[in-house]
C-alpha cells in the first residue's frame, strides 16, 4: 500500500541519516577516551583501534535504539509541518493506523538490538577485558624502552635499560631503584642483565653490579657487590584467567545465576530491549505538529526522554542489585508501566479524546438528569 510503503521509505532514510550522526559522534568520544587510556597506560597504544572497535560494538544497542526513537520522531514532525498527516487524516486513516507501518519498519531493529545487548554486548566486554588484562599482566621488562626511565605495573619499581638485544632478553647498563613493603628503598645497578625463566616465574639476573639498601627509620645504608644477582620482574608464566566482570558474563550465565548482582545485569539486558519497543509507542504517542514550536521542541522532548528512560533503566538494575526490589518487580513496575502509559496516551489521541470535554460532558449529563 502507499501509505505503508511510504512512511517506511521515509523512515529508512531517517533512520540510517540519524545512525550515521550518532555513529560518528559515538566514536569520536570513544576514540578520545580510549587514547586517554592509552596515555595513562591501561591500553596497548598499538591496540586502539581493536579496543575502540569492541567498545562501538558494545555501545550499538543504544546507538540503535536512539537512532530509530529519533528517526520515528523526526518523520512524524515532517509529516505534521508539512500537513502530509491531516491529508492522510482526511483520506480516512487514524493515528492509531500508524502504529502498523512503524512496527513493519520497526520490529528487524528490536530484534537485532535485542540480540546484541544479548550476546554481543557481554562479547565485546570480554574481548576489551582481555586486552586491557593481556597488557596488564605482562612483564615488567616488557614495559622498558631503552633510554628511558619507566615505573613497573605495581608502582614500586624504576626500570632504566640503556641498551637492548634484537630479541628484548639481554641488556647492558641496568639501573632498578625500588620499594619494598616494610619501606626500605633498594637501588641496584648492574653491566648487564638477562632474562630466564625459573620455576614459571619471570627472572631478571644481573651480572657484575652493586645494591644500596637504605631503612627508613634508621637511615642506616647497606652497599653490596654481587657477580650474579637474580630478581623477579614478572607474574608467573601461566597466568590465570582473571573472574568475568558482570558485564562480559555470556547471558546464559546471567539466566542461570542466583546472586543479586547477575539479576540487575540480566534485567538491565532485558530491559533495553523492551525500552526500545516502548520508544516506539512513546515516538507515536507523543509527537504533535507544532508550526510555532519548530523542531527545536520534538528534538528536546526526544533526548529528554530518552536520558529519564535509561536512567530509570540503570537505577532499577541498582535496585535489584541491592537487593530493594525483585528482578520480576523491576520488569513490571517499570518497563509495563511504561507500556501502560503509551497506550494510554496514544489512544487519547487516536480518539481525540480531551479530559476537559469529558468533564464538561459528565457536568452536562448531571444537570440533564437533575
Amino acid at each position: 500500500m502507499l501509505f505503508h510503503s511510504s512512511i517506511r521509505r521515509e523512515l529508512a532514510r531517517s533512520f540510517g541519516a540519524t545512525l550515521v550522526v550518532l555513529f560518528t559522534i559515538v566514536i569520536t568520544m570513544l576514540l578520545i577516551r580510549t587514547l586517554g587510556l592509552a596515555s595513562q597506560g591501561s591500553v596497548n597504544p598499538e591496540e586502539i583501534m581493536l579496543v575502540l572497535g569492541y567498545t562501538v560494538l558494545g555501545r550499538m544497542p543504544t546507538i540503535l535504539t536512539l537512532a530509530l526513537f529519533i528517526a520515528i520522531v523526526f518523520t512524524l514532525s515532517r509529516m505534521y509541518r508539512d500537513s502530509e498527516m491531516i491529508i492522510w487524516f482526511a483520506s480516512g486513516r487514524s493515528l492509531g493506523g500508524l502504529l502498523a507501518p512503524l512496527m513493519r519498519f520497526s520490529w528487524p531493529v528490536l530484534v537485532v538490538i535485542t540480540l546484541m545487548v544479548f550476546f554481543v554486548w557481554p562479547w565485546a566486554n570480554q574481548q576489551t577485558d582481555d586486552l586491557r588484562d593481556r597488557f596488564e599482566k605482562r612483564g615488567d621488562l616488557d614495559r622498558v624502552a631503552p633510554g628511558q626511565f619507566q615505573e613497573s605495573s605495581s608502582g614500586r619499581r624504576v626500570f632504566f635499560i640503556d641498551k637492548d638485544t634484537a630479541d628484548g632478553t639481554e641488556g647492558r647498563n641496568i639501573f632498578i631503584s625500588s620499594i619494598e613493603d616494610d619501606g626500605a628503598e633498594n637501588v641496584t645497578s648492574a653491566r648487564s642483565a638477562r632474562i630466564e625463566t625459573i620455576d614459571d616465574r619471570q627472572m631478571l639476573v644481573l651480572n657484575n653490579g652493586q645494591r644500596l639498601d637504605m631503612q627508613p627509620d634508621s637511615g642506616d645504608l647497606k652497599v653490596s657487590e654481587f657477580e650474579r644477582y637474580a630478581t623477579q620482574i614478572g607474574a608467573s608464566r601461566v597466568i590465570p584467567g582473571s573472574q568475568q566482570a558482570l558485564k562480559a558474563m555470556p547471558t546464559w550465565e546471567l539466566v542461570v545465576g542466583s546472586t543479586l548482582a547477575k539479576q540487575g545485569e540480566l534485567g538491565w539486558r532485558i530491559g533495553v530491549g523492551l525500552t526500545a519497543f516502548n520508544f516506539v509507542l512513546i515516538a507515536l504517542a507523543a509527537t504533535v505538529g507544532n508550526p510555532r514550536a519548530g523542531r527545536g521542541g520534538n528534538l528536546f522532548f526526544t533526548l529528554f526522554a530518552f536520558i529519564m528512560y535509561f536512567n530509570m533503566l540503570n537505577i532499577g538494575q541498582r535496585w535489584v542489585t541491592s537487593g530493594l526490589m525483585e528482578l520480576g518487580s523491576l520488569l513490571v513496575l517499570l518497563h509495563g508501566t511504561v507500556f501502560v502509559l503509551a497506550l494510554l496516551w496514544l489512544a487519547k489521541r487516536h480518539h481525540n479524546f480531551s479530559l476537559r470535554d469529558g468533564v464538561k460532558g459528565l457536568l452536562g449529563r448531571r444537570e440533564l438528569s437533575t
